[in-house]
């Protein structure tokens, strides 16, 4: 079955230049040219992949991002964001509302046709066997994408499932933040000083009174807590 990628952005022509490349590669692709339309159209059709430029009339890109993480059906689609802008700050806000990557324009199509596969290969190679890794309260389904601490779901994007699953796979081990990169972001996504570091405080964020279970080792990187505090 064909994967599904939308792309929302304002432009026309570059809507036009995505369907008719990533449709070459074996894709189906969506377009719409608007916030609003694109939100309706992620909800209805549940694409695999979302790309949405920052820059959009009304509803900008910012705002679409953290809409599409904040619903349920929505949370862990793989989302890339599309902008003209380069500077550091909006990277990091764009990752901080949840984006698995970042593009600037003016950006080739076969560069764009490799960040899809990229994420599209990763998102399918952390479905391992064994679904179900519990770590005390915290429970980790694998095969459904599924994250719940203390019986409360929680909602994860791609890279946040990815990162969580990846440390607490290795209870107790120290990764470097290029080892992190290596094994959860991989080396053909492009990756900012401090994509780890968002990520992470992402996370922490939303495990909320156990965000302890995550911990900075100074000087070296992070580490899944070894064993569960004494209740």
């Amino acid at each position: 079955m064909k994967k599904t990628v939308l792309a929302i952005d304002d432009e026309k022509d570059l809507i036009d230049l995505v369907r008719y490349n990533l449709e070459k590669e074996g894709y189906r692709v969506l377009g719409a040219f608007d916030g609003e339309t694109g939100l309706a159209m992620a909800l209805r059709e549940r694409p695999d992949v979302v790309l949405v430029d920052l820059m959009l009339p009304g509803l900008d890109g910012l705002e679409v991002c953290r809409r599409l993480r904040a619903d349920s059906r929505t949370a862990s689609i793989p989302l890339i964001m599309l902008t003209a802008k380069s500077g550091e700050t909006d990277r990091v806000v764009g990752l901080e509302l949840g984006a698995d990557d970042y593009i600037t324009k003016p950006f080739s199509v076969r560069e764009l046709a490799a960040r899809v596969r990229a994420l599209l290969r990763r998102a399918a190679g952390h479905r391992e066997p064994a679904s179900l890794l519990q770590r005390g309260e915290l429970a980790i389904d694998r095969d459904k994408c599924e994250v719940s601490c203390g019986g409360k779901r929680i909602e994860l994007t791609a890279t946040e499932f990815r990162l969580l699953c990846f440390l607490a796979s290795h209870p107790g081990r120290v990764f470097s933040r290029g080892e992190l990169i290596d094994h959860v972001l991989g080396r053909d996504v492009e990756v900012i000083d401090r994509t780890v570091d968002v990520h992470i405080m992402a996370v922490r964020k939303k495990l909320g009174k156990r965000s302890d279970l995550l911990e900075t080792v100074r000087g070296f990187g992070y580490r899944f807590q070894a064993e569960e505090d004494p209740q």
